[in-house]
């Protein structure tokens, strides 16, 4: 019926059911995904004393040599841009890190945001002093913007042996 459904603009977005696309894919109204596979960040190496955990290239990490000491993780969005750039307020993203311990375990000490740092809510209301040796500690954080640079964080950790 000569209706525009779609657009291309001269930055590459993609706009679908929007003519002016503010993101590489911009949909606006319902859509429907069949499956969703996510990549998971592989690294053969424990987590260094801080841990850049870069979510524009993915929410899922796993280190897979045991961990050496505790760590810090310090959510971003890229080394060029920070997660407060990526996220709008009341917008949230979930972060899964893994990490393999071994004879002694070892523990996310502290948690960052923007090189800030952040005391998260942890699940049943106590953080983590240790971690599980001998296993694999997955610890999940969902991270929402509460304000300019402000967040709260939840987090879990969830031992795998």
């Amino acid at each position: 019926n000569n209706v525009e459904r779609m657009r291309i603009d001269s930055a590459g977005n993609v706009g679908i059911g929007t003519t002016v696309p503010s993101a590489s894919l911009h949909v606006s109204g319902t859509m429907m995904v069949q499956q969703i596979i996510e990549k998971v960040n592989i690294t053969g190496s424990a987590p260094p004393a801080t841990f850049n955990v870069d979510l524009n290239s993915g929410s899922i990490f796993l280190r897979s040599a045991s961990t050496a000491a505790n760590w810090t993780l310090n959510f971003r969005g890229s080394s060029t841009a920070t997660l407060a750039s990526v996220l709008s307020n009341a917008n949230t993203i979930t972060c899964t890190f893994m990490a393999t311990q071994g004879a002694t375990a070892y523990y996310n000490s502290a948690v960052q945001v923007d090189g800030s740092s952040v005391t998260p809510k942890w699940l049943g209301g106590t953080a983590p002093t240790s971690g599980n040796a001998s296993a694999v500690d997955a610890y999940t954080y969902a991270i929402v913007k509460t304000g300019s640079a402000a967040f709260t964080v939840l987090a879990s950790q969830t031992k795998f042996a």
